[in-house]
C-alpha cells in the first residue's frame, strides 16, 4: 500500500523504520513543525522529520492538520493508508476522509483502558501489571475506534516509563506493520471496543510530578517511575547550613527512588518523619509515609544530574561525618 505515516517524538522512529523496511511505500510523513529547544532557542526538526529527510521522505510540517495547504497535499499523494505513532495533535475528519483504509494508530494500551495522550505513565502509575499496545482505526471519539490487534507487555518493578515505551515503541511497530498487511490483503477484521473498562491517561503536567512525601513508599515510587524521563519528578528542598548560616533551598528533580523499608537504618535510631533527610557515606534516605525510600539520582536547579550522595556531602555539618538531618519540601 501506498502511506503516509504521522508521527514526532523518538518514539515513533521506530514504526517509521519499520514501515520504510516492509513491503508498503512511504510516500510521506506528517510531523509536528520545527520547535525552539534549549536556552538558544534554536530551531529544530521533530526525530520523525530527521530521519524522513535521511530516508529522502517528504516531511509534511502543518501548525494544524486542517490547513488547506495540508489537505490538498495529502490529496494529491493519494496515500491508501495513513498509519500514526504519537503525532501529537487531533486530526480533522476532513483528514481522516482522505485515504480509503483510513488512518490507522498505534496507542500504547491494550484499550479501552488508557485513552489518551499518556497511557504509559498512568499504567505505572495506577500499578498495573501488564499493559501493551493496540492498532485501531483513528475515528473522531478519543481513542475510541475499532480494534485491529494488540499484544500484551509486563511491567517490570523498576521499569521507568521511558523504559517500558523504548519497548512497547519497538513491538508495537511490528504490530502495525502486520495490521497493515492483513488491511492490504483483506485479512484485517475491525472490533468495536467494549464499553466497559474504559480509563483516561491524562498528560501528566509538572504538578502531578511533585512528590507529597506524606504518600505511602510505594505510591512515591509509581510516581517517579512515570513521571521518568518525563515530566521528571521534583520536589522542593530546604536546608540550613550550620558551618556557614546559609540557606540551601530550591527544586530538586528526581530519578527513581528504592524502598529502603529500613535497609540502612535498622541501627540509626528513630524512624524518618515524612520528608526528612538523612545522609550516611553512601546513600540518602527520605521519610514517607511508611518506610523510607533511598534517593537514587537528583539534580538541583542549575547543576547537572549526580547521585544524592554527592549532592548531599554540601548537607552536611562541617563539625564531623555523621549523618546531617534537613527536610524536603511537603506537597
Amino acid at each position: 500500500m501506498r502511506l503516509v505515516f504521522a508521527g514526532t517524538p523518538v518514539t515513533a522512529l521506530p514504526t517509521l523504520r519499520a514501515l520504510a523496511a516492509s513491503r508498503h511505500a512511504v510516500a510521506a510523513v506528517v510531523t509536528r513543525p520545527d520547535a525552539p529547544v534549549g536556552r538558544g532557542k534554536k530551531m529544530h526538526r521533530s526525530p520523525v522529520a530527521e530521519l524522513a529527510e535521511e530516508l529522502g521522505i517528504e516531511a509534511l510540517k502543518p501548525v494544524r492538520p486542517n490547513e488547506g495547504w495540508f489537505l490538498d497535499r495529502l490529496r494529491a499523494i493519494a496515500p491508501d493508508c495513513c498509519p500514526v505513532t504519537a503525532y501529537g495533535a487531533l486530526l480533522p475528519q476532513s483528514a481522516l476522509d482522505i485515504p480509503p483504509h483510513g488512518w490507522v494508530n498505534l496507542h500504547f494500551s491494550v484499550l479501552p483502558a488508557w485513552r489518551g495522550a499518556a497511557p504509559v505513565q498512568h499504567a505505572i502509575l495506577r500499578g498495573d501489571d501488564i499493559t501493551g499496545a493496540t492498532t485501531f482505526r483513528i475515528v473522531k471519539e478519543l481513542d475510541a475506534g475499532p480494534v485491529f490487534g494488540t499484544l500484551t507487555e509486563p511491567i517490570r518493578p523498576t521499569d521507568t516509563s521511558g523504559d517500558l515505551l523504548g519497548r512497547l515503541a519497538i513491538s508495537g511497530a511490528q504490530l502495525l506493520v502486520r495490521t497493515l498487511d492483513a488491511i492490504e490483503d483483506g485479512t484485517a477484521r475491525a472490533v468495536p471496543q467494549p464499553a466497559d473498562g474504559v480509563s483516561l491517561a491524562p498528560k501528566l503536567t509538572p504538578a502531578d510530578a511533585r512528590v507529597d512525601w506524606k504518600l505511602p513508599a510505594h505510591l512515591i515510587d509509581r510516581q517517579l517511575r512515570a513521571c521518568t524521563p518525563d515530566p521528571g519528578g521534583w520536589t522542593e528542598f530546604g536546608a540550613g547550613r550550620p558551618d556557614t548560616g546559609r540557606s540551601d533551598t530550591g527544586r530538586l528533580k528526581l530519578w527513581p527512588v528504592t524502598l529502603a523499608a529500613g535497609a540502612g537504618l535498622a541501627s540509626g535510631g528513630p524512624g524518618l518523619a515524612p520528608g526528612e533527610l538523612r545522609v550516611d557515606r553512601s546513600a540518602v534516605y527520605v521519610g514517607t509515609g511508611t518506610v523510607p525510600v533511598r534517593l537514587g539520582d537528583v539534580q538541583p536547579q542549575g547543576k547537572r544530574r549526580m547521585p544524592a550522595s554527592d549532592w548531599a556531602r554540601g548537607l552536611r555539618p562541617a563539625a564531623d561525618g555523621t549523618a546531617s538531618v534537613t527536610s524536603l519540601g511537603l506537597a
